[in-house]
C-alpha cells in the first residue's frame, strides 16, 4: 500500500491580507531602492570626496544579503514566518537609523552590512505569502510583490531627488526609516500561518500524491541566476549609454528610459499572468528571448525612439521573465518549508546582481558604456537556447 499526501485545507487568507504584504514591503524599500543611486552625493560627507568606494558600498547590502538569506528562511521555517517578517523590517529601521545618524565611512560602510544581514524584508515576505497560499493565488501574490518592487524602484529615486533640496540624501536614511518601522506595527496585525497548514494525513490512493513540483530546485536556482544577471548586468552604466548615443539627454528623459521596463512591468503584470501561469515554459522561452533581442537592440539604437521601443521590448521580456518565474516557485514550494525556498531563491537571485554588478564594471572599463548590454543579451541567448534543449527539458520536468 502506497502512502500519499493531502494537504489540510488553509485557512482563509484574503486579498486585503495579500496587498497589505504588498504594501508594506513597497513602503519599506524606500531607502533600500531610492538612496543607493545618490551615493555619489552621500559619500563626500563622510570623508570620500571623490566617491571612489561607491560601486563598492552600492553592492555591499545585496552580498550580506545574499549570504544570510537562507539563513533567515530555515529560522522562518523553525520559529513563525510573521515573527521574521517583523524582524526583517525592524531590521530595516535599525540599519537605516544608523546609517543616517552615521558621521564617518566607517560607521556608514557598517550601516550598509547591518542592512544586508538584518534586512530580506523581500524573501521573508515571500516566504510568509508561500505559508498562507498555494498554487495559481501565491503565483498571483509573488507578481503582486514584484510590482510592488518594480514600483519603488521607479518611483522612491524620484522622492529622494525631490525631498534632496530639504534634506541632503544621507540625513534621509534617518527619515526614512519611519516606512519599515509603520510597516512592521501594521504587519503585526496580521494573522501567523497556522502550524497545522504543514500537516498532512496519510492516503492508500496514490492518485492523490499531487507533491511532485514540476520543475526541480536546481534548475530554478539556475533560471532565476541567469535572469537576474542578464537583466541588471544593463542597469549601473544605462545612464552613460544613453548620454553617449544621444548628447545633450536631459537626466529626466534618461530615467524615463531607464524606468521604462519596470512601467511596462506595472501595467502588465497580472495580465501575462493569467495569459501564462498554465505555461511557464513558453514564457520563460519568450522572455528571453525578448530580453536578448531588447539588450541587442540597444546595441544598434541611434535614436529616441529606437531606444525607447528596445526598452519597451526589454520590459516584454522582463515581465514576461518575473511572472513564470514566480509561476514555477509557487508550484515548487508545494510540500516544501516555504522560508527555505524562498531564502535559497533570494540567495541566487542576489547572486546574479552581484556578478551583474562586476561584469558590467568590468566590460564597461575596458569597451564601454555598450558592453553591459551586449554581455545580457548573450546571456539571455544561450539562457533562451538552453530552455528549449532537451537535456535541459528533461531536468527541469515541464508539466501542463
Amino acid at each position: 500500500m502506497s502512502g500519499a499526501t493531502l494537504r489540510l485545507p488553509r485557512p482563509a487568507f484574503g486579498r486585503s491580507q495579500v496587498h497589505a504584504v504588498a504594501g508594506c514591503y513597497f513602503v519599506a524599500s524606500f531607502a533600500a531602492l531610492g538612496l543607493p543611486p545618490y551615493l555619489t552625493q552621500i559619500l563626500p560627507e563622510l570623508g570620500d570626496r571623490q566617491a571612489r568606494w561607491a560601486g563598492v558600498l552600492y553592492v555591499v547590502p545585496t552580498v550580506f544579503g545574499a549570504l544570510f538569506a537562507p539563513l533567515w528562511g530555515r529560522l522562518a521555517d523553525r520559529f513563525g514566518r510573521k515573527r521574521l517578517l517583523l524582524r526583517a523590517q525592524l531590521g530595516l529601521t535599525l540599519s537605516f537609523l544608523l546609517a543616517g545618524w552615521s558621521d564617518s565611512l566607517l560607521t556608514f560602510t557598517l550601516a550598509l552590512i547591518l542592512q544586508g544581514i538584518l534586512g530580506g524584508t523581500f524573501a521573508a515576505s515571500n516566504g510568509y505569502l508561500g505559508a498562507a497560499l498555494e498554487g495559481p493565488a501565491l503565483s498571483r501574490a509573488l507578481t503582486l510583490m514584484q510590482g510592488s518592487a518594480r514600483a519603488a524602484l521607479v518611483f522612491a529615486p524620484i522622492v529622494v531627488g525631490s525631498l534632496s533640496g530639504w534634506l541632503s540624501p544621507h540625513r534621509q536614511y534617518a527619515l526614512l526609516a519611519v516606512l519599515p518601522l509603520t510597516a512592521a506595527l501594521l504587519l503585526a496585525a496580521l494573522p501567523e500561518p497556522a502550524a497545522d497548514q504543514e500537516q498532512s494525513v496519510s492516503r492508500p490512493d496514490p492518485v492523490l500524491d499531487v507533491t511532485a513540483p514540476p520543475v526541480s530546485l536546481k534548475s530554478l536556482y539556475t533560471l532565476e541566476f541567469a535572469f537576474v544577471f542578464s537583466t541588471v548586468v544593463s542597469f549601473p552604466y544605462l545612464i552613460a549609454f544613453v548620454d553617449e548615443r544621444l548628447p545633450g539627454t536631459s537626466p529626466l528623459l534618461s530615467g524615463t528610459l531607464f524606468a521604462l521596463p519596470h512601467l511596462v512591468y506595472l501595467v502588465s503584470a497580472l495580465a501575462v499572468h493569467s495569459a501564462f501561469r498554465d505555461r511557464p515554459r513558453t514564457g520563460i522561452a519568450l522572455g528571453f528571448a525578448c530580453i536578448a533581442l531588447g539588450l541587442a537592440g540597444h546595441g544598434v539604437a541611434g535614436s529616441l525612439a529606437a531606444l525607447i521601443g528596445v526598452r519597451l521590448l526589454l520590459g516584454v521580456g522582463l515581465t514576461l521573465g518575473l511572472v513564470c518565474l514566480q509561476v514555477l516557485a509557487a508550484e515548487c514550494v508545494k510540500g516544501r518549508a516555504p522560508g527555505g525556498l524562498f531564502g535559497s531563491l533570494e540567495f541566487f537571485s542576489k547572486a546574479g546582481a552581484v556578478a551583474a554588478g562586476v561584469a558590467a564594471a568590468v566590460g564597461s572599463a575596458r569597451f564601454g558604456p555598450a558592453a553591459p548590454v551586449l554581455t545580457g543579451a548573450a546571456a539571455a541567448t544561450v539562457t533562451a537556447l538552453a530552455t528549449l534543449l532537451p537535456p535541459l527539458n528533461h531536468r527541469i520536468r515541464w508539466s501542463r
